[in-house]
């Protein structure tokens, strides 16, 4: 798999994956023009919805209507020693309506436990970052 990061402008920063382009903004406090999330609000997006997708599939393999279903999803921040924010923990609920079974509720949340986002988090790959010429 490869990912491929162009710049096509200002703060904008793309990414090129299977045919797709995801687009990338800063915010217009931090120089962007605020046009799209930025990296870290994709990588927080990514959490809640790799979350969201296993509760969909959960609730799909069992007939279970989804429409009124939903994840929150809160960060908490701690400062660093050098006055930055440190992502210190990630809260997630899974809302469901008063008719969805009660037999389920703790399967639910077993299976938004098994996104690979989170686990990726829990075991991070090495990363190893060089130039080339090309």
């Amino acid at each position: 798999m490869e990912l491929i990061v162009t710049f096509p402008g200002g703060k904008k920063v793309n990414a090129e994956l299977g045919g797709m382009v995801i687009p990338t903004d800063q915010p217009v406090e931090s120089g962007g023009e605020g046009t799209a999330p930025s990296p870290y609000d994709y990588f927080l997006a990514s959490i809640g919805t790799c979350a969201g997708f296993y509760v969909l599939a959960f609730c799909q393999q069992r007939g279970i209507a989804t429409e009124n279903i939903s994840l929150r999803q809160a960060m908490e921040f701690t400062p660093t020693a050098d006055g930055r924010k440190k992502l210190s923990r990630v809260q997630m609920e899974i809302v469901v309506p008063s008719d969805f079974p009660e037999k389920y509720r703790n399967a639910l949340v077993k299976s938004a436990e098994l996104c690979s986002v989170k686990k990726a988090l829990l075991d991070p790959p090495d990363f190893a970052i060089r130039t080339v010429v090309a």
